[in-house]
C-alpha cells in the first residue's frame, strides 16, 4: 500500500514553495528561537498574554515620569489586554497626558467608507470602548491623541503617525493573521502590488482588498459570532502600511492565538513562515525579520505538529 499521496495546494494560498513549507513544518523548538538577524529576537514562553500589558504600562508610566511624548501603534480587538492596562493605569494613577495612540486598521466597504466607531464589530469600537473609556478621565489622554481610521484620513494616516512620532511611532505591537498579514497588510492585495520588497517597504496607509483567509479567520472571531459566518465579514479594510512598521523605533510581535484556549490554532504554521521563511510580501509579517523586533511565541504555538488522525476539529 502506498504511504504517500501527491496533490497541489489551493491556488489562492499566497505562499506556494513546497520545499520551504515542509522545512517550516519540521522546525525544532531550538531552531524556532534561532535567527541570523541578532536584532530579531525570538523567545518561547508558557504564556504570552502579559507581554503587551507589561510593555504598554511600563512605557506609559515612563512617559509620565519623564514627561515625554509616547506614540504607540496598537492592534485591535484586544479587550482583555486593554482592560488590564486601563485598570493598572487607574490603580497606579499613571497620567496618559503624553500618550498618542494609533489603531492600526479598520473595516471598510466597497465604496471606501470606513466603519464608524459606533459599529459594534468594528476595531475602533473595541479600541474606544474597551480601552479609552475604561481609563479614569483624570488620567486619560486627550481624545485628540487617540487616532483611528476615518473615511477622510485613509491616505494621510501614515503621515499623521510620522508627524506625531517625529519620524515614526515609538512602538508597534502586532501578531500575524492566518494569511501572514500584519494589520490588514494582506498578501495578494492588489492595493499592495509592487515589483520589489524595497518598494513594498515604502508603502503607507491605504484602503485594501482583504485576502479570503483573512475573511475566514475573522468569521471565527467573537465580533462576527465565531460561527464561520463568512457573509458577515467585510471584504475591504483600511490599514497602516509596511512603511509605518519600518519607521517604528521598536516592534513587539506576539504569537499565541488558539481556539478558545484549546490546542487548536490556525497561527502555528504561519508563525513559522513569519519568523523563519523568506522575507516576502506573500507573507507580510515576515518583513519583521529585517528589523529590530522582539517576538514572543507561546508554548502552544511552538509545539510540533503533524497528522493526528484520532483528533477532529
Amino acid at each position: 500500500m502506498p504511504d504517500s499521496f501527491s496533490y497541489s495546494m489551493a491556488s489562492w494560498i499566497p505562499f506556494q514553495d513546497k520545499f520551504v513549507l515542509e522545512r517550516m513544518r519540521n522546525l525544532t523548538r531550538e531552531e524556532l528561537t534561532q535567527h541570523e538577524n541578532p536584532n530579531f529576537r525570538i523567545k518561547i514562553l508558557d504564556s504570552v498574554d502579559g507581554i503587551m500589558v507589561a510593555d504598554m504600562v511600563l512605557r506609559i508610566q515612563l512617559s509620565d515620569l519623564m514627561d515625554q511624548k509616547l506614540v504607540m501603534i496598537c492592534p485591535n480587538p484586544a479587550p482583555s489586554t486593554y482592560g488590564v492596562v486601563a485598570e493598572i493605569i487607574n490603580r497606579k494613577r499613571i497620567s496618559c497626558r503624553n500618550v498618542h495612540l494609533f489603531a492600526m486598521d479598520e473595516w471598510a466597504n466597497e465604496q471606501g467608507e470606513v466603519a464608524p466607531p459606533e459599529w459594534k464589530p468594528g476595531l475602533t469600537h473595541s479600541f474606544l470602548n474597551h480601552f479609552i473609556a475604561k481609563i479614569d478621565p483624570e488620567l486619560c489622554m486627550p481624545i485628540g491623541q487617540v487616532h483611528y481610521f476615518t473615511t477622510k484620513n485613509i491616505n494621510d494616516y501614515s503621515k499623521i503617525i510620522e508627524e506625531a512620532g517625529e519620524g515614526g511611532a515609538d512602538i508597534c505591537y502586532s501578531g500575524p493573521g492566518w494569511s501572514g498579514h500584519l494589520a490588514f497588510i494582506d498578501p495578494n492585495s492588489p492595493e499592495f502590488a509592487c515589483d520589489s520588497l524595497d518598494n513594498f517597504l515604502e508603502m503607507g496607509s491605504r484602503l485594501v482588498t482583504l485576502h479570503p483567509t483573512t475573511i475566514h479567520q475573522q468569521s471565527l472571531h467573537g465580533c462576527f459570532g465565531y460561527s464561520g459566518d463568512l457573509a458577515s465579514v467585510p471584504t475591504k479594510g483600511v490599514t497602516i502600511g509596511p512603511l509605518d512598521v519600518k519607521r517604528a523605533r521598536a516592534r513587539i510581535e506576539i504569537h499565541g492565538l488558539s481556539v478558545r484556549g484549546t490546542d487548536v490554532s490556525w497561527q502555528r504554521m504561519i508563525s513559522r513562515l513569519v519568523t523563519h521563511g523568506p522575507v516576502t510580501p506573500q507573507v507580510p509579517s515576515s518583513i519583521l525579520q529585517r528589523m529590530k523586533t522582539d517576538v514572543y511565541l507561546s508554548e502552544s504555538i511552538a509545539r510540533p505538529f503533524g497528522c493526528e488522525n484520532l483528533v477532529g476539529y
